[in-house]
């Protein structure tokens, strides 16, 4: 039984079942309300007028009243012809309602009748004027129709709540066994997922109501999820080779170096280059273990307003003399006047400095590397071109992967994991970074900033 209680279904067939009652109620009210008031209305106004009438011509009054009562065929007309000191003169009305007020407007008031079965008391709705001689004339109706209306009312109700209660209830049960077997279909979909099929994804229906809507939602999170997957995948295993080749020539030469050595300068050599390679390796884990710092937003709390202009300045400079000793012509463009970006100025440099290294150390000599900042129509954009041999496009995609190296790179230094680098920091930054086509030839990478929000393209 209290797994009852605990079902959706339950609860939903009765919540649905309790909002109906609710909702029959307050129509019934409003049904009876309408009603009573219409019968009240409609009474008043006939007693106004029937009063009026009678009063209209005090000579004929006597008749009126008498007229008004012999009407009657189910005893509920009254009236009353009173003189000016309040004595009887006609009708079943034994005295004038002390409380009736005498403008011909209709009031509910107790009251004590004359009928054939003697004198009663009961409320009674009436209307009273005064006539020229000081007397008054009562016209009155009893309760009764209004009363029955109250009845029927209520009987209805009553009649009418049990079947409402069994029908919203059964509806209730419908429709929550209908959210039941969709909820079913995702609890064996999540089901499979953490069984390991990270290809399954929740079952999303052509109505593009709430459940599908966080059906799309979850299995886009779950696109991500195998991404994430797949991607901490092969980058284990691009680790895995990368470290075995440096690891493997290290023990090689060591063993080789025991065995041949001569003299400690042989020793000496040997060592320098296992340290060599030692460091290549570290290189390569701390540059992951960047990528992975920086991917989880740990320095975001440190940011402040940053002069990228002045960054890719520096970044420039930085890389000039290494430009020269290739003899590759680094040109740079920066605009003057453009606002500070929200940033870490350190993470923001090495993401730029990535950049002109990747366009220097793949552009042969007597080649070119242009590096530019500037606005563009959505924010600011930092921009670096070289006359290289280019990427070709379906790898323009894949080269901001941990580890990727495109055909043309594959014979240079490099772990594959500077681009990957940059990715990084512009996701932590909210920037997006791009690679094409130079218009002359060659590899162009744009890192965009987009504006703040509030302020226009040439800033505020």
């Amino acid at each position: 039984m209290p797994d009852l209680f605990r079902s959706t279904g339950f609860r939903w067939a009765l919540g649905i079942a309790a909002w109906t009652t609710v909702m029959a109620l307050t129509m019934f009210a409003f049904v009876y309300w309408q009603t009573a008031d219409f019968m009240r209305e409609e009474l008043a106004e006939t007693l106004r007028l029937e009063v009026r009438a009678a009063a209209a011509q005090p000579a004929a009054a006597l008749e009126r009243v008498e007229t008004w009562i012999a009407m009657d065929r189910h005893a509920t007309h009254y009236a009353g012809l009173f003189g000016p000191d309040g004595t009887r003169r006609a009708g079943n009305l034994v005295a004038l309602p002390a409380a009736l007020p005498r403008d011909g407007d209709a009031a509910r008031v107790d009251a004590v009748l004359d009928l054939s079965q003697g004198r009663v008391d009961d409320a009674i709705w009436a209307a009273a004027l005064a006539l020229p001689d000081g007397g008054t004339v009562v016209i009155a109706h009893d309760t009764d129709e209004i009363d029955r209306v109250r009845t029927t009312t209520l009987r209805a109700l009553g009649l009418g709540l049990v079947p409402t209660l069994v029908l919203s209830g059964l509806g209730g049960l419908v429709l929550a066994g209908r959210a039941r077997r969709r909820l079913a279909t995702t609890e064996i979909a999540v089901a499979e997922v953490m069984r390991g099929d990270l290809g399954r994804r929740l079952p999303v229906g052509r109505a593009n109501d709430e459940f599908d809507r966080l059906a799309g939602t979850v299995n886009r999170m779950l696109d991500e999820i195998e991404h994430l997957v797949h991607e901490v995948q092969s980058v284990g295993d691009a680790v895995a080779h990368d470290l075995r080749t440096p690891l493997t020539r290290l023990r090689a030469r060591l063993e080789r170096s025991r065995e041949q050595a001569t003299s400690v300068a042989e020793l000496h050599a040997a060592i320098d280059q296992g340290l060599a390679w030692i460091d290549q390796t570290l290189a390569m884990v701390t540059a992951v273990l960047r990528i992975g710092e920086i991917e989880h937003g740990r320095r975001r709390a440190g940011f402040a307003p940053v002069d990228l202009g002045e960054v890719v300045r520096e970044a420039a400079e930085f890389f000039e003399p290494v430009a020269e000793d290739k003899d590759v012509a680094l040109s740079l463009a920066v605009a003057p006047g453009l606002p500070p970006v929200e940033g870490d100025r350190d993470l923001l440099f090495e993401a730029v400095s990535n950049l002109i290294d990747n366009a220097v150390k793949f552009t042969p000599a007597g080649g070119t590397v242009r590096v530019e900042y500037a606005a563009r129509e959505a924010g600011r954009a930092v921009v670096v071109s070289d006359s290289g041999p280019g990427i070709p496009e379906a790898e323009r995609a894949q080269v901001f992967r941990r580890f990727y190296r495109a055909e043309p790179a594959r014979h240079t230094p490099g772990h594959g994991l500077g681009l990957g680098l940059v990715a990084a920091i512009a996701r932590m930054h909210g920037f997006s970074v791009a690679a094409d086509a130079a218009p002359g030839g060659g590899a162009r990478f744009t890192l965009s900033c987009p504006a703040p929000p509030g302020r226009s393209r040439r800033g505020a």
